[in-house]
């Protein structure tokens, strides 16, 4: 009998990677995402490609009403998860007291909250079946000193490293593997929806990878139990840079990057 992958934030980007290599790996999959028109479309192609049964469930995963109903809705389908990706979030530019609190809110029931609570939710089953796989789509910016304009998202991604990183240990030995996936720049549609993408695009090539090829390496990654994977080759130098630099002199960087950033964002 296949097994199932359920995949927050599978409309685009890296959750469509993920939905993507579940599927080569004859996965059946539970998608969820606002967007219902692209997950069906996603769905029709996997389903047509990989012979895969796709059941489409969209949420906002920021409304706790939405979390609970999508989780009745696996139940109610008779679904088993066996591994869940957490891969929903989104960035948001700008000082702390740039946005109401409202919008901080959403972004922290997405990005901490909902993985949280899908982790919470899904993990007894794995536990009592003796399997089960979990990917927490973090970031680089979980292991780098945080730059100013982007308050929440980076103590948001170290808060999801180590929170993987501890259910890892609880449920290793029950045969639960659980991954915090860390890219860095990954060609999606994160940079257009925060309206960063002028930005970023300078940015050399070889610095950014593809979301199939991020998903690719965090899939390997849960399946051998590697419990934090850092994506690239230049990730990997970044990340083993700012541990062996003085720290004051990567805050400087970062500082002067930040700078640069608020100088083009008011423009």
């Amino acid at each position: 009998m296949p097994r199932t992958a359920l995949i927050t934030g599978a409309s685009a980007g890296i959750g469509e990677g993920f939905a993507e290599e579940f599927a080569r790996h004859g996965h059946d999959l539970v998608l969820t995402a606002r967007r219902e028109g692209r997950l069906l479309k996603l769905g029709s192609r996997l389903t047509e490609g990989h012979g895969v049964q796709v059941h489409v469930l969209p949420a906002d995963l920021a409304v706790p009403e939405d979390r609970q109903r999508l989780v009745d809705q696996v139940a109610a389908r008779g679904l088993t998860i066996d591994a869940l990706v957490n891969n929903a979030g989104y960035g948001m530019p700008g000082p702390l007291l740039a946005h109401r609190w409202e919008v901080h809110e959403a972004f922290l029931q997405v990005l901490v909250t909902a993985v949280t609570e899908l982790t919470y939710r899904f993990l007894p089953g794995m536990l009592e079946r003796g399997y089960g796989r979990i990917v927490n789509v973090a970031s680089i910016a979980g292991m780098l000193p945080a730059p100013a304009n982007h308050t929440l998202y980076a103590a948001s991604k170290a808060f999801l490293i180590r929170f993987s990183e501890s259910v890892g240990h609880e449920s290793r030995a029950r045969g639960v593997h659980v991954t915090a996936l860390c890219p860095g720049f990954t060609l999606s549609e994160f940079h257009d929806v925060t309206g960063t993408r002028h930005l970023v695009s300078r940015l050399p090539r070889f610095m950014w990878q593809t979301a199939s090829e991020v998903a690719r390496q965090g899939y390997e990654a849960v399946e051998a139990d590697v419990p934090t994977l850092v994506t690239g080759r230049v990730n990997r130098a970044l990340v083993l840079g700012n541990r062996l630099l003085p720290r004051a002199l990567v805050d400087a960087l970062l500082q002067r990057t930040a700078r640069t950033y608020r100088r083009d964002t008011a423009k």
